[in-house]
């Protein structure tokens, strides 16, 4: 790809993410990407991308693609029959390292919006990954309550990881020096999920 071809991609995708994240996925249109990465070319997304949904999916994979090989490192270290909390560690650490870099804080807010795909996990929709899928599998499988609830709290983890994840991004944004540090963050965020599949469920609330 020539140079300046390269350049223009670069810029499409860093004004996608910074614009998706900070204004929401449905709220940019094309023609905003094109103008805050200087495009006059309205076809410069088709021509790169294919499409806005596959810029997204670029953008998506960007970032996916190597958290998922991380989180593969960290599986094969724990193994299938290591604990819960290291097994949830192994989604966690990966995914919050990217609370360092503010493209990295974009791509966590772009994916909290994304809840709907949560349930189809399984299907591993763009920039879910094999070792997120494998993962979430093991997690699915433990015995600590009915299968039907052991899957829903598997998506209740996926949505409370993404949205916890997503809330630090935007307050690092604006409070560079937050109260808790991100160790602390990365560590009471999987105990909270670990809590999430272990909880017992204790029959029903009362009702209104």
């Amino acid at each position: 790809m020539p140079r300046d071809a390269t350049a223009t991609r670069e810029a499409l995708l860093r004004e996608a993410e910074r614009l998706f994240a900070r204004h929401g996925l449905h709220q940019i249109q094309s023609r905003q990407i094109l103008t805050a990465a200087g495009q006059r070319n309205a076809s410069a997304i088709t021509y790169h991308f294919g499409s806005r949904e596959g810029l997204l999916d670029e953008i998506l994979q960007r970032y996916g693609d190597p958290t998922d090989v991380d989180r593969g490192v960290f599986l094969e270290r724990v193994g299938p029959d290591g604990s819960t909390r290291d097994l949830v560690a192994a989604l966690v650490v990966p995914y919050a390292a990217h609370l360092a870099t503010s493209e990295g804080r974009d791509y966590l807010r772009i994916v909290s919006q994304l809840s709907a795909q949560f349930s189809s996990w399984r299907q591993a929709p763009t920039g879910t990954g094999e070792q997120l899928v494998e993962i979430l599998s093991i997690l699915e499988s433990r015995p600590d309550l009915p299968p039907p609830l052991q899957r829903e709290r598997v998506v209740e983890l996926i949505m409370l990881m993404t949205v916890a994840a997503s809330e630090r991004a935007r307050i690092l944004e604006s409070k560079p020096v937050p109260e808790i540090d991100h160790s602390t963050f990365a560590a009471n965020l999987t105990d909270v999920l670990v809590g999430v599949l272990e909880a017992p469920l204790n029959g029903p609330v009362p009702d209104l």
